[in-house]
């Protein structure tokens, strides 16, 4: 067999994982027992998980989560009041799909961060723009990028990506731009896209952190009426984590 032939025609072709399960076939003697069948299938697979994995990592790349928070690592023992079979359901993920939002909120330490980028680290696998924001700090960004021309293209990407987690909302009151620039983003994505949201303080607060009436009244009913909820309330997490020498 024609063995490093067809391992440099496999690779010239871009298909980097058939051409490494190839060799391995061949330096290990397994392709003396396997029907064609079984060697197209075995080929195909490892092409198709090496490029799964490869878009995977280009998806979290992307998303800059705060936390490498998986589903399988969700701590559903801590008494916190996190409803199980709702977050479940949103790990499907059917309602990034319909556009809908979510709203985790609590005190600090109970996760809200985590869950989230456990929820968005999910849309990565499930092949979804995902982009993590701080939501004072994205605030920043944006007055810096009215000034040296990025703003445009900025909020292209914050209304265009399938899922943004918007982390820490609430933390202080909105001037007028951020009540506008909020605004802008939410009407973008408005039935379009979903949005996760977590914050210290309840929904029912979160009208005096806008300040503006008529502009909380926009911004809420954007963000809010097509939202799944989680409450979470309990002692910080973090006081159970193990402290450094």
């Amino acid at each position: 067999m024609l063995a490093h032939p067809t391992l440099d025609k496999l690779n010239s072709m871009g298909l980097a994982g058939m051409a490494k399960a190839f060799g391995e076939l061949v330096a290990n003697g397994e392709a003396e027992h396997l029907s064609h069948a079984e060697w197209l299938g075995l080929l195909l697979e490892r092409e198709w998980s090496s490029r799964y994995d490869r878009k995977l990592a280009a998806r979290l790349r992307f998303a800059k989560l705060r936390h490498q928070a998986t589903p399988e690592d969700v701590d559903y023992r801590s008494e916190r009041g996190l409803d199980r079979a709702l977050f479940m359901k949103l790990m499907g993920g059917d309602w990034i799909g319909a556009h809908d939002n979510v709203a985790i909120c609590g005190p600090s330490g109970v996760g809200k961060s985590w869950l989230a980028c456990a929820l968005g680290h999910k849309a990565c696998r499930d092949d979804r723009s995902v982009l993590y924001q701080r939501v004072p700090r994205l605030f920043a960004q944006l007055a810096l990028a009215r000034g040296d021309g990025r703003y445009a293209r900025l909020q292209r990407t914050l209304g265009h990506v399938q899922l943004l987690i918007l982390d820490d909302w609430g933390l202080e009151p909105l001037n007028e731009q951020a009540r506008h620039d909020l605004l802008e983003i939410l009407e973008d994505r408005y039935g379009r896209r979903s949005t996760i949201v977590t914050s210290q303080l309840p929904v029912s607060a979160w009208h005096g952190v806008i300040g503006d009436p008529t502009y909380a009244d926009a911004i809420l009913d954007r963000l809010i009426h097509n939202a799944h909820r989680i409450d979470l309330s309990g002692e910080s997490l973090r006081r159970n984590l193990p402290r450094k020498a």
